[in-house]
């Protein structure tokens, strides 16, 4: 039976571990594992895992990682050939990882897997970071089934259907470890955001598969290292979405949507600025000069990776703020030939 190693990043949360791990420990599955990778916390959050669950392992680091570091760091402790990547601020529904399991084993194509994302206060939500499944636009902008920028559906079996995906949330993500090695794990320069996106995105350029499993149930509070009205949060998305186009956009029409694109968060800048919104305006302009500092090692890593390779799952070829914003369309369902996956 195929076994699971469930990787928790935390960072002086001991608040959420103990107010979701004891969910993740009821795991009912005959073969997994659960590791706490500890991004040097000081508020006694391994003491406390180590009194409460001497069975979990527990990897301990001299600095804060990030999300991508701490999770790269742990994967040479994870025993089972599946790794799960979850946040310290999800809960899970007893049986969620024998469904992936048998999605997984009908697919052998399949090497990611994200879980229904639903909202942890509000369960007949869904949740904003990844809801029933990632995808992005042509100009990079990710959105999902369930939730478009700021509109979050509600949960009415309307996506029931186990079927590819162009992104899994790093919230709940299942992935071969031996896909994600050889990948190199998670992008360590992205430290935060974007980085399970970008990972995918290498994933399916391999020609393997992200699918969304709608039986297993996991419920996300969000927010848990940065709030959605952090600054900081605005600089690493709006930086490493620039990024990951670099990495991995096909050359056909990337230097066309890369200018729409500076041209975009130029206006994003300019609107946040109307709203007073002035640290978030310039985190704007900071993740653009973070953008062109990390500009050289993204052209290399493009330069040596086959980018223009046929994927399962396309961007979108329409602009999903064009959808939202002016034709007023917060539904993913009623997106124009939303159920847009093509064969390779």
């Amino acid at each position: 039976m195929q076994g699971f190693s469930i990787i928790i990043v935390t960072w002086n949360a001991l608040h959420h571990l103990q107010r979701f791990l004891p969910s993740v420990v009821q795991t009912q599955y005959h073969e997994y594992e659960i590791i706490i990778s500890d991004n040097a916390s000081t508020d006694g959050s391994a003491d406390w895992v180590r009194s409460e669950y001497p069975e979990i392992k527990i990897v301990t680091h001299e600095e804060n990682y990030g999300y991508c570091g701490g999770n790269n760091r742990a994967v040479d402790a994870a025993h089972y050939n599946t790794l799960v990547f979850l946040n310290n601020d999800v809960a899970v529904e007893p049986d969620w990882l024998q469904h992936v399991a048998k999605l997984m084993a009908d697919n052998p194509l399949i090497d990611a897997v994200q879980p229904r994302i639903r909202s942890y206060e509000n369960p007949e939500q869904f949740e904003y970071a990844g809801a029933a499944g990632g995808f992005i636009d042509k100009l990079g902008y990710p959105y999902c089934r369930g939730r478009i920028f700021d509109t979050v559906e509600s949960d009415n079996n309307q996506y029931d259907k186990a079927t590819p995906i162009f992104w899994a949330s790093g919230a709940a993500l299942v992935i071969k470890k031996t896909i994600f090695t050889t990948l190199g794990g998670f992008e360590e320069s992205f430290e935060f955001h974007m980085e399970e996106i970008d990972l995918c995105w290498r994933l399916q350029l391999r020609g393997r598969q992200v699918w969304y499993c709608p039986n297993s149930v996991v419920y996300h509070l969000g927010g848990g290292s940065l709030s959605a009205d952090n600054p900081r949060k605005v600089y690493y998305n709006f930086r490493n979405n620039l990024l990951m186009l670099v990495r991995n956009h096909p050359s056909r029409h990337l230097f066309r949507n890369m200018l729409l694109r500076l041209l975009l968060d130029d206006v994003a800048t300019i609107r946040f600025l109307t709203r007073g919104k002035f640290t978030h305006a310039l985190a704007v302009i900071k993740a653009f000069f973070g953008f062109l500092r990390r500009l050289p090692k993204a052209m290399h890593y493009r330069r040596g990776n086959d980018v223009n390779s046929s994927i399962l799952v396309e961007p979108s070829n329409y602009s999903i703020l064009w959808q939202y914003f002016v034709r007023k369309k917060g539904n993913y369902n009623d997106l124009p030939g939303h159920d847009y996956v093509h064969s390779r």
